[in-house]
Formats: C-alpha cells, sequence, structure tokens
C-alpha cells in the first residue's frame, strides 16, 4: 500500500536521506529533475518550454529541467520570481550550473508581458510542498497568468499554491495538467481542490530509502486496486454458508423500507453467506414480497411503522445466537425511542457493529456512548451526518483526514467520511484515501450499498480497517464501471449493487 505523506513527513525523508543515508541534495535535485524531463519529453515532445522557477528547492528541480532540455536542444526559456542573488543551496548551485549551460533566465516580470500560444508548454516549479501562507502578488500574477494562457501546464512536485498538507488553496493556484512528484504522493494532491488542480499524478522514484518511503510512522494510505485484491477473502473448495457469516440488518420503516432491501441485498452481493433484515412488524408484508435470498424478521412496532425499543431484546438474542455482525440504521427513522434502541444496541451487542444513516443521526450530542461499546464499531456517515456527530452547526475549517483521525482516535471507533474523497480512519490513528468512485455515486442509496458491503467484508472473517477501506474501495469501483454504463446522470443505487460481480472477476 502505497504511503501518503505530509510537508513535514517528506522534508523528513529528504534530511534522513542526505544526513544519515549520504546521497547529496544535489544528486536528488538531479534525479528529479531527470524525472520530470523523461515525462516531457513522453508527452509533449514538440513543445517550446517555459520554466517558471521560485527560489526554493522547487526552483532548483526547475533549473536542472531546464538545463537537461536546453542540452537536448529544446527551445527552453526561464523566468525567475525573486532575485538570483537571494537564491540559496542546490537551487543557486543549478542556477548557475543552467547559466554555464546557456540557459536564458529572465525575471517574472518579463513573462507577465509576454504572449504564449499553444504551442508552449509550461513548467511550473515556482512553491512545491513547503507553501505555509497565502500567496500574494506579483507571485499571484504569475499563477494566473499561467492560468489564463492555452498551453498545458506541467508542476514539479505539487501545483504551486495548493496546501500540501490539507488540498486548500492557498489564495491563488496553477490549475494543472500533470503533475510529477517525488518519492510519496502528498495529502494535497488527493484531497479537493488540490485534487482537482493536480490533474494526472505521477509518482517517481528518486533514490529515497525503502524504510523511510515505507515507514509506519506515516499513518496516511493510498488504497488502490492491487491493495483490494490483495484483501479479498478467500473461498475454499468445502464452503457452506455458515462460514461466510449471518448479518443483522435493523433498517426500515414506513415509507423507508428501499434502504433496508438495498443494504441488505449489497451484503448478500458482497459474499456474507446469510442476511436477515429485522424491521418493524407493520410493515414486514411490504418488504417480503420484494426479498428472495434475504430473511426477514419482524420487530416489535409502535404502530406507526418504526421499531420500538422493546426491539433490542429480540435483536440482542438473534445476535446471541447467530448473528455475526450487526447493521444499524438504514431508513429506521429518528425519534427518542430509535435513540434508545441504537444505544441499547451499541452498549449491549457482542458482534461488530456497522452504524449508518439514521443510527447516526440517533447518536448525534450522544458519541460519548461509543466509548462504552465493547466491540468494534464503524460508523458510515456523509458530512452532514459527521458534522451532527462533532456536535457542529457549520462546515469544520479542518481537513477530511484531520477530522476523521481525531474523531476516530477519540471514540475508539473505525469512521468512514463518505464524500471526496471517501476517508477510512481508524482508533490508531491511520487512514485510509480511497482512490475509486465518480460524482454519479451522489444519489439516494448509495451509502446504504456501501454500508452492506462492509458489514459483508466483517462477517467473511475481515478485520474492521480492512472491511472498511476495501468496502469503500470496492464501492466506488462498481459505481465507475456504473457510469461507464449508464452515464453519471442517469446512475441510482441499485445500478452499483449490479456491478459487484464484475468488480470481483476484474480484481480477483
Amino acid at each position: 500500500m502505497i504511503k501518503v505523506a505530509t510537508a513535514e513527513e517528506m522534508q523528513n525523508i529528504d534530511r534522513i536521506t542526505i544526513d544519515k543515508f549520504g546521497i547529496a541534495g544535489t544528486v536528488l535535485m538531479e534525479r528529479a529533475g531527470l524525472a520530470v524531463v523523461e515525462k516531457i519529453n513522453e508527452l509533449y515532445p514538440g513543445k517550446r518550454i517555459v520554466v517558471l522557477c521560485g527560489s526554493g528547492n522547487n526552483g532548483g528541480d526547475g533549473f536542472v529541467i531546464a538545463r537537461e532540455l536546453h542540452n537536448q536542444g529544446r527551445k527552453v526559456e526561464v523566468y525567475i520570481t525573486s532575485s538570483p542573488l537571494k537564491l540559496k543551496g542546490d537551487a543557486k548551485t543549478n542556477y548557475f550550473i543552467a547559466k554555464k549551460f546557456g540557459v536564458t533566465v529572465f525575471p517574472a516580470k518579463k513573462f507577465l508581458r509576454r504572449r504564449f500560444s499553444a504551442h508552449y508548454l509550461i513548467i511550473d516549479a515556482l512553491l512545491g510542498t513547503g507553501l505555509s501562507k497565502s500567496v500574494n502578488a506579483p507571485l499571484s500574477d504569475v499563477i494566473n497568468k499561467a492560468n489564463r494562457l492555452p498551453c498545458p501546464v506541467i508542476s514539479v512536485d505539487l501545483p504551486s499554491g495548493i496546501s500540501s498538507d490539507t488540498g486548500q488553496i492557498m489564495g491563488t493556484a496553477i490549475k494543472t495538467n500533470t503533475t510529477i512528484t517525488f518519492g510519496l504522493p502528498k495529502r494535497g494532491h488527493l484531497i479537493y481542490p488540490g485534487a482537482e488542480c493536480t490533474g494526472q499524478l505521477f509518482v517517481e522514484d528518486i533514490g529515497f530509502p525503502g524504510s523511510l518511503i515505507s515507514s509506519d510512522k506515516i499513518k496516511i494510505n493510498l488504497f488502490q486496486s492491487k491493495d483490494a485484491t490483495s484483501l479479498l477473502p478467500a473461498r475454499s473448495q468445502s464452503s457452506h454458508k455458515g462460514m461466510y457469516g449471518h448479518v443483522l440488518v435493523v433498517a426500515g420503516s414506513r415509507g423507508k423500507t428501499g434502504a433496508a432491501l438495498m443494504a441488505a441485498k449489497a451484503c448478500l452481493k458482497a459474499g456474507a453467506g446469510l442476511v436477515t433484515i429485522g424491521t418493524a412488524e407493520t410493515v414486514v408484508n411490504s418488504m417480503q414480497s420484494r426479498v428472495t435470498e434475504e430473511m426477514i424478521m419482524p420487530l416489535d412496532d409502535k404502530g406507526n411503522g418504526t421499531i420500538s425499543y422493546k426491539a433490542a431484546s429480540t435483536v440482542l438474542n438473534f445476535l446471541d445466537s447467530k448473528g455475526k455482525v450487526l447493521v444499524v440504521g438504514p431508513g429506521l427513522s429518528v425519534d427518542d425511542e430509535i435513540t434508545k434502541l441504537v444505544i441499547e444496541l451499541l452498549v449491549n451487542s457482542k458482534v461488530p457493529v456497522v452504524i449508518d444513516a439514521d443510527g447516526l443521526n440517533a447518536l448525534a450530542h450522544k458519541t460519548g456512548i461509543l466509548n462504552k461499546s465493547e466491540v468494534p464499531v464503524i460508523l458510515t456517515p456523509h458530512p452532514g451526518e459527521m458534522r451532527r456527530l462533532e456536535g457542529l452547526i457549520n462546515k469544520s475549517s479542518l481537513d477530511r483526514i484531520t477530522r476523521v483521525i481525531s474523531f476516530s482516535k477519540k471514540h475508539k471507533v473505525y469512521l468512514v467520511l463518505k464524500g471526496v474523497p471517501t476517508v477510512t480512519a481508524t482508533p490508531d490513528g491511520n487512514a485510509y484515501i480511497n482512490s475509486s468512485g465518480n460524482p454519479g455515486m451522489a444519489t439516494a442509496g448509495s451509502g446504504d450499498v456501501l454500508t452492506g458491503m462492509i458489514a459483508s467484508f466483517l462477517a467473511q472473517g475481515l478485520t474492521p480497517q480492512d472491511a472498511a477501506a476495501l468496502g469503500v474501495y470496492i464501492h466506488g469501483h462498481a459505481g465507475d464501471t456504473a457510469a461507464v454504463k449508464k452515464g453519471q446522470q442517469s446512475m441510482v443505487a441499485s445500478d452499483i449493487i449490479k456491478e459487484l460481480p464484475g468488480v470481483f472477476r476484474s480484481i480477483m
């Protein structure tokens, strides 16, 4: 699994590589520049080159790029945003080497006055990963000019103006076609709006020691197809349904039976051996006509099509004798009795619990109860539900990764924050950024499908963190496949379920 670094983590890797392993900074800068040159020649072989260089190491990479392309006979011009006299260290060294090779270097103000056609390629080597404050003029003028030009843009390490750790735009930022980074991807490449500015991302090896870039001290991971393949539960030739777990889905109410059905169907399609839907007895008849493989368990009803608190003992008894995983929430409705029911099940369940939708709403302002659970708990909120769990009225100022890690560690739960991208956090401080999915999945019932899939993988024996991360990835992959066939505009949640068989075949 590939790690995702903060700016500080990447600076530490760079420093240790130089100080402990003895690879000079100039060598790393040379390798970085050559890696970008190779990609430029592959993607844009015929373009004239404009390199925008800042005063730091990112600018130093730019000087290496300019010098090598010039030496290959490409038409290259460089624009620098600071006085050459302010350059330091490896950047200063490579500036003078480039000058000796005959590279033409102009002040950035000339870039602002020049006209450039689509025959040019802009290389953004202005800021890199070290940005910590808002970008102001005249540097912002250079970025804004680059964004207005009809030229393609390649950013070195990170699009200038993007926060490496949060993905936020720091005043203004270059929107690039391609970003070439080194060693590891950074958080800002993957979190919006930074991800939108990044374009196609390439991660190049420039010689950092493997022990550093795979260190367990780096807590953020990018979950990709190969990771899903490694986690898919194996199925023995001598299998029987009991080996793959029995999931109880406590869900549904009058007018909201579809949520329960989609969670249950997705659970079976993802490989669970048995699924029972526990729902209010007055809606059982309407639900019974729509199920085939799923089983139905009538629960005490308040008479209005919602489950009564009295149903708690029935649910807990079922779990003691049959159930391996409990799902609570899809289409459950919200009132005081539902809140009491959710809390009772959470505190007393002896099997892992997955809570979604109205189950999450029942816990709003009562999240302290999460710490009383003695079993693994997975929460799957969308951003609105997350704010209610946090007790926030307005949107949090924290980035998605910081939010999920903080909440997960505080309450000792596994937290799946749905959105772009979906991020899964664990109580020990690890987090997984999902790499699949598309806007077409923003449709009613999509979250219910995900809940069922995560519960299914739990029932099949995966750990909570693996079940959550795998469920999120497969869910997004199925959504991507559905979008190709249906189009994002017309996708519905049941389309995601229909694509699961093909997705499993494709990654096995």
